[in-house]
């Protein structure tokens, strides 16, 4: 009967502590719980067997865990749970290349105070430094921050 239980406890621990590395990993309960398990079965070992038989079922189950643990490292489970991309965008993206003091266009929407400008050709999102600006009026850049132009 101390066989079937010791069998049970490293059983179980190992069982356990696979189950964190290949299905649940990140919650560490498991894990936790299953080397507590296999420390008990350990100990139940000490308790019940010789002391040459105990710390040879202590290296046994030593080794299944470690085992265990390289196992799922190598496994390749980890790379399923790691980020591979990465985002690319930043406060200023470009929108405003080409475009300087004192260039003109036209409004193609109300600007009250932001609204749709048409400048060398391409439709820009510009607010107004002077309130609302009606639709085909022509503007004239006044300042160009990072990703802003201010009209008037």
């Amino acid at each position: 009967m101390t066989i079937v239980i010791l069998t049970a406890l490293l059983g179980i621990g190992l069982i356990l502590l696979l189950l964190e590395i290949l299905f649940i990993p990140g919650t560490t309960v498991v894990g936790i719980f299953g080397l507590l398990v296999s420390l008990a079965g350990i100990a139940y070992a000490f308790l019940n067997f010789p002391p040459e038989i105990a710390w040879w079922i202590t290296a046994v189950a030593t080794l299944l865990n470690l085992a265990a643990v390289i196992y799922g490292f190598r496994s390749g489970v980890w790379d399923k749970f790691s980020l591979k991309s990465s985002l690319k965008g930043g406060t200023f993206d470009e929108r405003t290349v080409g475009v300087e003091v004192g260039m003109s266009g036209k409004a193609i929407s109300d600007i009250k105070p932001i609204g749709k400008a048409l400048i060398n050709d391409e439709v820009y999102e510009v607010k107004s430094d002077s309130g609302y600006i009606p639709v085909d009026s022509i503007l004239t850049i006044i300042k160009v921050e990072t990703n802003k132009i201010i009209v008037k």
